[in-house]
């Protein structure tokens, strides 16, 4: 098992108002510098139905969020791992919600975007006093619902918080 560190910022500013959490990035995000960076995750694909957009690179994606005040962050902060899977994730350190959500106060609702990153937050932040939804995981391995079955709640999800 190998020591990993976050390796890049949240996508955040003062007006975000939902902020997606993961659990922590892919080795396909550390190789590419971003959130759902693997090929086969359906995050980005599932966003740009959507709203229907279309992103030609990282920073597209991350103004497009800052815009729409939606944030993107991972629960973990580092841990040990040896692949990418959730299963296998070891000396989970946690990022610090409590300050985020103060420094960040129009937050009004975190989407998991997956069952074990909201696990993670519950068992370090379970009492923090903020809207909590899970969402289905966009990751090839989830592979129970299909991409269009994550969309609609995705978008069910969105819609609530959202002009679409």
């Amino acid at each position: 098992m190998e020591l990993y560190k976050h390796p890049f910022p949240p996508i955040l500013d003062e007006n975000t108002k939902i902020l997606f959490l993961g659990s922590f990035p892919s080795i396909a995000s550390f190789e590419h510098s971003f959130y759902y960076a693997h090929g086969r995750n359906a995050f980005w694909p599932i966003i740009e139905e959507i709203f229907g957009v279309k992103f030609s690179n990282n920073d597209d994606k991350k103004n497009f969020f800052l815009v729409h005040e939606i944030g993107l962050w991972d629960v973990i902060a580092s841990c040990e791992r040896s692949n990418s899977s959730d299963t296998n994730l070891k000396n989970i350190l946690p990022n610090d919600f409590k300050k985020l959500l103060t420094n960040y106060p129009n937050i009004k609702v975190i989407a998991f975007t997956g069952k074990k990153a909201f696990d993670l937050f519950q068992k370090y932040f379970k009492d923090l006093p903020i809207e909590k939804a899970v969402l289905p995981s966009t990751s090839p391995a989830h592979a129970s619902m299909t991409r269009e079955e994550k969309a609609a709640l995705y978008k069910a999800f969105l819609t609530r918080f959202l002009t679409l």
